[in-house]
């Protein structure tokens, strides 16, 4: 398979970060927009429903970039990640987001991102806020994770797995504790669709079945 994308560096992404605003889309139970709203307004209480999307990274042996959030984030520091996620300004599409997100986290200029699925969760954190998402499973492959350059405002370190491994360790997990929810439930349903094989290509053609479904 061919590299994913090239790599950019970190300084230039920490300026390019700094210049976007911080109103994300809202939407409705479809994911009809309906409009945008701050980002941390978007996360108090109960949480109003946004656009986000879930971009997960594969190496070239076929396993999963996993991304450590940093201990500073607001919902769910420390956690594991997998790869980038993040959420949609007006006027972006979901590959344009990750495309924008990839290229800020983890200085990766992806080649070809493909869609996979979206589901919709609520899931607090503490008494910290709430995330209430319709999330979009991206997926990019053929990646050298030692080229990629994270950005520390929002990871604090990275580690391969394979996905059939990680999928049997949360499952294997009493309280999951250590993952996001958006990764459990992603990982969850691509264990069930996609067979092992099918990670170690990062081919999206065994998610042919699936549709744009909510959970």
């Amino acid at each position: 398979m061919k590299s994913g994308g090239s790599v950019r560096s970190h300084s230039s992404r920490e300026v390019f970060m700094r210049t976007y605003t911080e109103r994300i889309v809202i939407v409705d139970e479809e994911d009809n927009c309906i409009g945008e709203e701050d980002k941390e307004k978007c996360h108090d209480g109960e949480g109003i429903l946004h656009r986000a999307f879930l971009a997960m990274v594969f190496n070239k042996k076929g396993e999963l970039v996993l991304a450590r959030r940093s201990g500073k984030k607001r919902l769910w520091p420390g956690f594991w990640d997998g790869t980038v996620a993040s959420h949609l300004f007006m006027g972006e599409d979901y590959e344009q987001a990750s495309r924008r997100r990839l290229a800020e986290e983890i200085g990766l200029a992806a080649g070809r991102i493909q869609y996979l699925f979206k589901f919709h969760y609520k899931v607090g954190y503490e008494d910290k806020g709430t995330e209430n998402e319709i999330c979009a499973v991206m997926m990019v492959g053929g990646i050298d994770e030692k080229d990629l350059v994270p950005a520390h405002s929002e990871i604090s370190e990275i580690r391969t797995q394979r996905l059939d491994d990680l999928a049997r360790e949360i499952a294997e997990s009493r309280d999951k504790s250590g993952y996001v929810p958006w990764l459990i439930l992603a990982v969850e349903r691509m264990s069930k669709h996609c067979p092992a094989e099918a990670a170690a290509v990062a081919d999206a053609s065994y998610f042919s079945d699936m549709r744009d479904f909510r959970c």
